[in-house]
């Protein structure tokens, strides 16, 4: 299993990780984040990213005000640059993007311990799958997603779940 903690494990991947590797540590993007128990989540990690891929980081705040000011001072002068607040199962959640080199970067953040937040989850249940199966499953998630469906929704296309994608594969058994 994957360190997900760190994100050495790039290092020695398919070429998009290692570009990835390399705009998250030149620009020491976890680094900065590093108080909020950061983790990048998503497609990259788990080697099923499409071209345009974004790198999803999700953050733990305690203080949502501290959270957004920091994230704003860190990161508003890079291209594209949004912040908002939204409330995603049924938690308050902030959102911060912008443009770093090839990638648009969404940061994600909750009052939820990192490892506890879906998007952690959903990673760690979709990477089980796919160390289970061929490397024939891991081509048609990618060629659903290069045909417009979003991650959970691909997986569950192919593994005949029938209702929300997203619940259902958080109590997916493998």
């Amino acid at each position: 299993m994957i360190d997900f903690s760190t994100i050495d494990y790039l290092k020695s991947g398919n070429e998009r990780q290692i570009l990835a590797y390399g705009t998250l540590t030149k620009n020491r993007i976890l680094e900065v984040l590093a108080e909020f128990d950061s983790i990048l989540v998503g497609t990259i990690p788990i080697n099923i990213n499409i071209e345009h891929s974004d790198l999803d980081i999700i953050c733990y705040w305690q203080n949502k005000s501290y959270f957004i000011e920091k994230i704003t001072s860190l990161f508003k002068n890079n291209s594209d640059f949004k912040i908002r607040e939204t409330i995603l199962n049924q938690q308050e959640s902030v959102v911060g993007s912008f443009k770093l080199d090839d990638f648009e970067i969404e940061i994600f953040g909750q009052n939820l311990p990192t490892k506890n937040q879906n998007g952690y989850r959903h990673m760690i249940i979709e990477h089980q799958i796919l160390e289970s199966r061929d490397e024939n499953f891991r081509q048609e998630i990618i060629k659903l997603k290069q045909n417009g469906l979003k991650t959970e929704p691909a997986f569950a296309k192919l593994l005949g779940l029938k209702n929300d994608p997203y619940s259902e594969l958080l109590d997916y058994e493998i």
